[in-house]
């Protein structure tokens, strides 16, 4: 950038600490202009200049399914809300990782039940023990449970490099053979497992005026955290669980946080039949490389899941619709949180139809007809 316009990473560093920004004016008062050596990275809001396309994707091209929210919606009219916002945008169903077991998952099926088919609810792990002798049967039997008041799959279970449960069970990583009977349950009981690992790589990397993605890293960070796995590790992880899990049909929501390497991600689905991606909150980390990432869609297109994971907008539902179908460029979009701009990938129709419904279907048929009797370890 030219001096004139400086935005200091020494300011952008201090942004934890900085004031939420200036005060607004007096009524009827214009706004005040900073000077630009005062403008700190995480207040930086360009608009485009480029008399570009512009295209507003009001509905999904087809009917879609979403692989990836959660309980938005915490009173019974807030779900009439939702349902009222899929039915504008095109969304069919809804699946909600609740990540939940026990009373708090019996709570959520009571509050979304009123929409069977429009809404599907997976649950949790319960982790109570599992540092103890003797932790696995009673989970599972909680699993069981779960299973039977409703649960179609299990998710979003995380692990950022701390431990599952996105680090209340510290240490314990998916590839542990404790966990073995809960992965193994869900094969025979025909659950689908949505794992989260890592984060985006700016997360892992220094907070220094080399890190690309820093107005998000600084908030999100874990480089300053000891004892954490690293990125590569848990993506290392992930391909351990699920080949120790071949019967289990496996979701890495979020492109297993791969979206600065696709590459890697499809090698890894190149290995690993059981395993499926959504793309689920990672539209800003791929919009910035639109060409690139629509060759992988294309090339990964019966492997990959619509998901949303950020409330239940219309504008939210809008922007992924434009990002996916639309070969609009150099646009912002408010919900996200970087300083680059995002291009569509303008994926066509056999694709989108995969994209959106065909490959939701495929995940619960694979994980459903493989259910039934197993022996522990089989498919390993």
């Amino acid at each position: 950038m030219r001096s004139a316009v400086a935005f200091t990473f020494a300011l952008a560093l201090s942004l934890a600490a900085a004031p939420a920004g200036p005060e607004p004016p007096a009524s009827g008062a214009p706004a005040a202009a900073r000077a630009p050596e005062k403008i700190l990275l995480k207040d930086y809001r360009p608009v485009s200049l480029h008399r570009v396309p512009a295209t507003t994707v009001e509905r999904a091209r087809v009917p879609a399914i979403d692989m990836h929210s959660h309980a938005y919606a915490k009173t019974p009219e807030e779900v009439d809300r939702w349902v009222n916002v899929m039915d504008a945008v095109g969304i069919d169903k809804t699946v909600v990782l609740t990540g939940a077991h026990g009373e708090e998952f019996d709570r959520l099926v009571a509050l979304y039940s009123r929409y069977p088919k429009r809404f599907e609810l997976w649950c949790g792990f319960d982790y109570s023990g599992f540092d103890r002798a003797g932790y696995g049967p009673a989970a599972v039997a909680e699993l069981e449970r779960c299973a039977r008041a409703g649960a179609k799959g299990v998710g979003e279970e995380g692990d950022k490099g701390k431990g599952a449960g996105f680090g209340k069970a510290a240490g314990l990583h998916f590839d542990d053979a404790r966990l073995d009977p809960l992965f193994e349950a869900c094969a025979r009981l025909g659950l689908p497992v949505n794992l989260h690992v890592a984060d985006p790589i700016w997360m892992y990397q220094r907070m220094d005026e080399t890190n690309d993605g820093m107005m998000n890293a600084v908030e999100w960070r874990l480089d300053d955290q000891p004892g954490i796995v690293d990125h590569s590790g848990m993506v290392d992880i992930l391909e351990r669980t699920v080949q120790r899990h071949g019967l289990t049909t496996f979701v890495a929501c979020h492109l297993a946080n791969c979206d600065y390497d696709l590459a890697r991600l499809g090698r890894l689905l190149d290995r690993r039949p059981n395993l499926y991606a959504d793309f689920a909150a990672r539209y800003a980390e791929t919009a910035v490389v639109p060409r690139a990432t629509a060759r992988f869609f294309r090339k990964y297109q019966d492997r990959l899941v619509y998901g949303t994971d950020m409330g239940f907008d219309l504008d939210m539902y809008r922007t992924t619709f434009r990002i996916l179908e639309t070969e609009d460029e150099h646009f912002y979009a408010p919900i996200f949180n970087y300083h680059w701009s995002y291009g569509g990938f303008a994926l066509p129709a056999s694709v989108l139809e995969k994209l959106y419904r065909a490959n939701a279907l495929a995940v619960m048929r694979r994980a459903t007809e493989g259910a039934g009797p197993r022996s522990a370890g089989q498919g390993r």
